[in-house]
């Protein structure tokens, strides 16, 4: 496995780290099939893992799907390989929490909100940019994020594009707690080690039993989005050229 995304363990937790920093963590298609391998593995270490952080290398989470990589034809191993990636975190049997530094835009928000909990600090950076390059969500954001926010935020963040600071996060319901940066990656941990010294047993069965709660329309509405969002307009070309 390369090292876009870094797996360690430690009493029960698993915390898998993307790894661009110079880049911002960009999400390459790459980057998604070190994240997918990692993610298929635990799934299965019901016994060795019982809570996992996702977290990032630098000063932002990710600033999104790479544009770059875009620009030069890279492409994932399938259409949807990315949405199902996003799909297989919030079926991890372990509850899964987001640690969010800096930017978290567009795509990372989209993978962000396929974690069950989030933590923020005060340098955190929310915002959907989709309508900014003329593209338009296949990764779950048109379902997810009115589930999370409710349905008027939900179109004022996608609608708007514009960027929301960490404490308003918290306020809106999109993240948990909202800390200093300094404390951001202390809070995780202690979230994480709160959580796994509870019963795995009745936190597996929590989690399954909520997913298929929301699962009951949000399934067809995930397929919805992937098949009938229309992609790129005729000038986004002309977009990513200033990028």
């Amino acid at each position: 496995m390369g090292q876009e995304v870094l797996r360690t363990d430690k009493n029960g937790i698993a915390t898998l780290t993307l790894n661009r920093p110079e880049m911002l963590n960009a999400l390459s298609p790459a980057l998604f099939v070190e994240l997918r391998d990692h993610i298929d593995t635990i799934k299965s270490q019901i016994d060795q893992i019982g809570c996992v952080i996702l977290s990032a290398a630098g000063r932002a989470f990710s600033a999104g799907n790479d544009l770059k990589a875009i620009q030069a034809g890279e492409r994932a191993p399938s259409k949807h390989f990315q949405a199902e990636t996003l799909d297989a975190i919030e079926q991890l049997p372990q509850p899964v929490i987001a640690v969010i530094r800096g930017h978290c835009y567009t795509g990372a928000l989209e993978l962000a909100l396929a974690c069950d909990l989030m933590l923020v600090s005060d340098t955190t950076r929310v915002a959907d940019t989709h309508g900014k390059w003329g593209m338009t969500p296949t990764w779950g954001m048109t379902q997810r994020l009115p589930r999370r926010v409710g349905l008027i935020r939900a179109k004022e963040i996608m609608f708007t594009g514009r960027v929301i600071k960490g404490a308003e996060c918290v306020a809106m319901g999109l993240a948990n707690s909202c800390v200093a940066d300094s404390e951001l990656d202390a809070s995780g941990l202690a979230m994480a080690e709160e959580i796994v010294k509870n019963s795995w047993h009745t936190l597996r069965t929590d989690k399954s039993l909520l997913y298929q709660a929301q699962q009951q329309h949000q399934h067809d509405g995930l397929q919805y989005e992937r098949q009938n969002s229309p992609g790129f307009t005729p000038d986004t070309a002309d977009r990513l050229k200033g990028f």
